[in-house]
C-alpha cells in the first residue's frame, strides 16, 4: 500500500534541471507525469525475490538536496522514452513488470517500528527480469484467421 494524505507539500516537477546527473549504467530519464520519472537501467541480472544491489546502489547515491529527489516516484525501465510516452504505457510498465515484495526501493529508505519508509523518493525496479515469460509477439496469419472468423457470415460474428 502506498500512503498519501495530508496537505499538499511540494509542487510536482514535470521538467528535469539542467544540472541533473545519473550514475553510470544510469540514462535517459524522461519524465513520464509531474512527479514521475522513468530512467533507463542496466539489464537485471538477479534471480527471482531478491534485492538487486545495482538498483540498491542507485538510491544510496543521491542525497536530500539532489535534483532527482523532486520526483517522489522514480520507476527503472528498459526503455524510459516508451515507459514516458503515455499514461498506459507508465501504469503498465511500473505494475506489470515489477514485484512489490522485491522490487521496492527508496532514497533514504528505512524500517521504524516495522514500517519501510523513505525520506527521498519511492524508486520501483520495473526492468524485465530474465525469469520472466518472454513477451508476446502478434502472429500476422493467426490474426487474420481470427479476424475472419469474427467478419460478417463467420462462426464467430457478433461476439468478437
Amino acid at each position: 500500500m502506498i500512503a498519501a494524505a495530508g496537505n499538499k507539500r511540494r509542487e510536482l516537477s514535470s521538467v528535469l534541471p539542467g544540472d541533473f546527473s545519473l550514475p553510470s549504467g544510469f540514462a535517459e530519464p524522461r519524465v513520464c507525469l509531474p512527479g514521475i520519472l522513468a530512467i533507463r537501467g542496466p539489464r537485471c541480472t538477479t534471480g527471482p525475490n531478491c534485492p538487486d544491489p545495482v538498483v540498491e546502489d542507485f538510491c544510496r547515491q543521491f542525497g536530500q538536496r539532489h535534483p532527482l529527489t523532486s520526483f517522489p516516484l522514480v520507476v527503472i525501465v528498459d526503455d524510459s522514452e516508451f515507459t514516458a510516452r503515455t499514461l498506459n504505457n507508465v501504469l503498465w510498465v511500473t505494475f506489470i513488470k515489477s514485484n512489490p515484495a522485491s522490487d521496492i526501493y527508496g532514497i533514504g529508505a528505512s524500517n521504524v517500528s516495522k514500517h519501510w519508509g523513505c525520506t527521498g523518493p519511492l524508486v520501483i525496479d520495473a526492468r524485465t527480469k530474465e525469469y520472466h515469460a518472454p513477451p508476446l509477439i502478434p502472429d500476422p496469419a493467426i490474426e487474420r484467421k481470427v479476424d475472419a472468423l469474427g467478419a460478417p457470415g463467420g462462426v464467430l460474428h457478433g461476439i468478437i
